[in-house]
């Protein structure tokens, strides 16, 4: 139907449109939250089963609306004045975007063919969702009007009208989705001449959602909590009913943060590692019961497992005759911080013969070395011989009581150069005793070496108030019987049974560390074979060459006018009440330590740990707190000496132009 200037009354509808603007629109949109009330009221459809005509009148589109009027009762609302005009909302990015693509596409694809059956873009339209601007109406082509008039719950929440009426109902939303479907009818004129445009393609089912697991491996492995602790997540959130003041895992879950069990189980305790102690685990904890698996023993089961999951322990034994020098190394870090292992070891126990006039600046450098981790759980010393033990500094509380004795070998008693020191202590179940010794010196006296072993067996006095672990096992004719683990060390003075000569074309054939061919030689290897000495000892196989004797602040031999044979002296064995309880992992010579006519020799063992019983005299704690501040204060200032030096040898650096 066309007016007198020719043009189809529809257009004229569209120009009226553009002119009266909002008023129109608002309009259009209260009459059609009547029909969409009614639809929901009085369950009448609208008749949408074809595509609108683009040239049917508006007044013909509407006469639907006085029908459904009848039969719905409408609340009332009240009026507001009409809005400034707005052609559209404004596009996000992911529109815009999308918008960019579809340009593109549709300059590439020829649609200029509706009817081209070869194509898929009607099962496209069809099946495909909305485009991401849901609330703006389609470009008029009548299958995208049908999609218009049919869009989804989705679209709707998105709308303009949708979002300034917060508080209106579903009706309410479906009144705007008509409004905009009569929009797009009324604008439709304006895209009859362009090509026809494909709705977006989306995926046929949402996306996944992304998984809220953002615990890693290592978190959950690192900070293990225990078994009884295993419900505190649980346990704290119904127990206590409040979210947390601090950052703990009741927080989290509040919180809504992305987590998962062993994240949140691996939390010990607020602010640290610490596993988490109930109240109630406080009260029925009772030491001194003297049962190994009580819950919450010091020395027991759990508490083990807790520091050591293998219950095995690192520790590292090493001897070291002095000569009595007052020097002392410049660094020690060879010495005690090998780099053949990668971690340090547990316990450092130091064996010295004919050691430095000033014992105390002695294990002022060891603990200096060894740093603020360790602590020194005890020396002693017997003469000239000193032994000093560390232990790292979270592991004294699981010490008893440190006992010693000694014994000298010499005949008359005053002389205290040879003779044997021993000390012994128990960690948690596992009963240990060190012993270092300086035997009798000279090639052929075989026999008085012996004769200082059994001497110091029998007369080492050990233990004296710490209970023996296994006392069916012990015997009193032999200190080391009435221990569980056993680490003797020192220079014995055993030698090598050949000349000057042989012993130096062996060292010059085989300069790296086959050595084979001397222990055939060997003195303390021989006997120990025999039975004579050092029974049920074992010794790690040698790979070093001859701690003895050297030449001061030299890689070279004695020299002298004795020119006394090189030999091993200096020497580690080792025994256990059960078989395989200590594995010797290192067992080496420190050649960079010059300063004495001996070699520094340590022995790096992995030795197991059993739980023990609280029924025994405890450390609780102690060791040498004066050593420790001025070990690390020393320690310090050797390392603000060192940046300093090396600042002002930056600073004094003087560049010279030829």
């Amino acid at each position: 139907m066309s007016t007198p200037n020719g043009f189809p009354q529809h257009s004229r509808a569209c120009v009226s449109q553009s002119m009266e603007g909002g008023a129109v629109q608002d309009l259009q949109a209260k009459k059609a939250g009547k029909a969409a009330k009614k639809e929901a009221g009085g369950n009448v459809a609208l008749p949408a089963e074809g595509p609108v005509s683009v040239g049917t009148p508006v007044s013909e589109t509407l006469r639907l609306l006085p029908e459904l009027k009848a039969n719905v009762k409408i609340k009332s609302i009240t009026p507001r004045p009409p809005r400034k005009p707005r052609l559209e909302r404004a596009a996000s990015l992911d529109e815009k975007s999308w918008r960019r693509w579809r340009r593109f596409r549709t300059s590439q694809e020829s649609l200029t063919d509706p009817n081209d059956t070869s194509s898929s873009n009607g099962s496209l339209q069809e099946a495909s969702p909305s485009p991401p601007n849901r609330s703006r109406a389609s470009p008029c082509h009548p299958c995208c009007q049908q999609n218009s008039l049919h869009s989804s719950p989705d679209a709707s929440e998105t709308s303009p009208v949708g979002k300034s009426r917060g508080s209106t109902s579903d009706l309410g939303k479906r009144a705007s989705d008509i409004s905009s479907a009569f929009g797009g009818l009324l604008r439709g004129k304006a895209f009859a001449g362009g090509k026809p445009r494909l709705s977006q393609i989306m995926p046929a089912r949402p996306l996944p959602p992304m998984e809220l697991n953002v615990a890693s491996h290592t978190l959950r492995t690192a900070n293990r909590i225990d078994s009884d602790c295993l419900d505190y997540r649980h346990y704290s959130q119904h127990k206590f009913g409040r979210v947390s003041s601090s950052l703990s895992d009741t927080r989290l879950h509040g919180n809504g943060m992305g987590y998962d069990s062993c994240s949140t189980d691996s939390m010990k305790s607020t602010f640290s590692l610490l596993t988490p102690i109930r109240a109630k685990d406080v009260r029925s904890r009772s030491y001194l019961e003297g049962s190994l698996m009580a819950s919450g023993a010091l020395l027991g089961a759990e508490e083990l497992s807790r520091y050591f999951p293998d219950r095995n322990i690192g520790i590292f034994v090493a001897t070291w005759n002095m000569q009595g020098q007052k020097e002392l190394p410049v660094n020690l870090d060879d010495f005690l911080l090998p780099t053949d292992p990668d971690y340090a070891q547990d316990m450092y126990v130091i064996g010295v013969q004919e050691g430095c006039p000033d014992r105390r600046e002695w294990e002022l450098r060891l603990q200096e070395t060894l740093g603020p981790h360790y602590v020194l759980l005890f020396s002693a010393a017997h003469g000239v011989l000193y032994m000093s033990v560390f232990i790292r500094r979270d592991l004294i509380w699981f010490c008893s009581e440190v006992e010693y004795a000694t014994v000298t070998t010499r005949i008359v008693s005053q002389i205290k150069t040879k003779g044997a020191l021993g000390i012994c202590f128990t960690f948690f179940g596992t009963s240990f005793l060190f012993i270092t010794s300086h035997f009798t010196s000279g090639d052929s006296k075989v026999n008085e070496r012996k004769l200082d072993y059994n001497k110091t067996i029998q007369a080492l006095t050990l233990p004296k108030n710490v209970p023996d672990t296994n006392p069916y096992r012990s015997s009193s004719s032999d200190v080391t019987t009435r221990f569980d683990e056993v680490f003797w060390f020192g220079d014995f003075n055993f030698r090598l049974n050949k000349d000057r000569e042989t012993v130096d074309s062996i060292l010059n054939q085989n300069p790296a560390t086959d050595v084979s061919k001397l222990l055939v030689y060997d003195q303390l290897t021989s006997e120990m074979s025999r039975g004579s000495i050092f029974k049920g000892f074992q010794e790690a196989d040698i790979h070093f060459r001859p701690s003895y004797k050297f030449d001061i602040g030299k890689d070279s031999y004695d020299t002298t006018s004795k020119q006394r044979t090189p030999s091993y002296t200096d020497r580690v064995v080792f025994r256990s009440r059960y078989k395989d309880d200590i594995q010797a992992v290192k067992y080496s010579s420190c050649p960079g330590i010059k300063t004495s006519d001996h070699r520094p020799v340590f022995a790096l063992f992995r030795v197991k740990v059993r739980p023990g019983r609280d029924n025994i005299p405890l450390a609780a704690g102690q060791f040498d707190r004066e050593l420790y501040l001025l070990g690390i204060k020393r320690r310090i200032t050797r390392e603000l000496q060192k940046r300093r030096e090396q600042k002002d040898q930056k600073s004094s650096s003087i560049c010279s132009i030829s």
